[in-house]
């Protein structure tokens, strides 16, 4: 009895210390579309900022834009208590769009707290319609930095090796291959999606998507595995009483 007793032990002492190992991992700035991102044309996309901090608001976020892969058209969509605020820079070579030249793109998208911010336990949503998408990549590596209220700063700018994990990733828009039987379309302002209330409702951490997957995935694994140990360890001991 106290050898089962201690087996089942073992295995929830496991399955929490995963549980703690694994959750930091979820709660990181992140950018996914609305639909897919294709390239060569345009799409919404949100920008998730969970906060991580039990004691300070989020008070601050800037996305940059790479230069190498120059976007012509990137709208924020207003958001009930943040001011957004778009940068552009010019370009070294200029771009052409529609059948007009680009001579300058957006490199920063910064919003920042006209009130309480995102307090602890909570996440925020920022829309942004961008485009024209680059047609020579597959991802784009949009670096960002977190402000709180304390005055603390974390860099979300790190890009993982293939194979291993970042502690501080760089948000990542995957693109999907172009559809030659849809031409693309630069959105008109009056074409942007509605403004909503700010979305507030689940803890910080909550990420879906491949890399979730793919953790939970491990996670598991890592559990069956503890419980077969646990399993033979178990027998082994039935036998030597025996």
């Amino acid at each position: 009895m106290r050898t089962s007793t201690r087996l089942c032990t073992l295995v929830a002492a496991t399955a929490i210390g995963l549980s703690t190992i694994a959750a930091p991992a979820f709660a990181h700035v992140s950018v996914q579309p609305e639909g897919t991102a294709a390239q060569g044309g345009y799409a919404t996309v949100n920008v998730k900022v969970p906060n991580e901090r039990d004691d300070a608001s989020t008070v601050k976020v800037e996305m940059s834009l790479p230069t190498e892969h120059p976007l012509s058209s990137v709208m924020p969509q207003p958001v009930p208590g943040w001011k957004a605020e778009v940068t552009k820079s010019p370009l070294d070579k200029p771009l052409e769009v529609h059948g007009r030249k680009i001579t300058e793109a957006v490199s920063k998208v910064s919003w920042t707290a006209t009130g309480k911010g995102i307090e602890p336990g909570y996440f925020q949503k920022f829309p942004l319609s961008v485009g024209q998408l680059p047609e020579d990549t597959d991802q784009l590596v949009l670096k960002s930095v977190q402000t709180y209220s304390n005055k603390e700063v974390v860099r979300w700018i790190e890009v993982a090796e293939e194979g291993q994990e970042a502690e501080h990733p760089a948000p990542v828009l995957a693109l999907t291959a172009s559809d030659d039987s849809h031409e693309a379309a630069e959105p008109s302002p009056a074409a942007a999606p509605t403004t909503g209330a700010p979305e507030a409702a689940a803890k910080a951490g909550g990420e879906g998507g491949t890399d979730t997957t793919a953790r939970w995935l491990g996670i598991t694994g890592l559990l069956l595995g503890a419980l077969g140990i646990a399993a033979a360890l178990f027998t082994g001991r039935r036998r030597a009483g025996a």
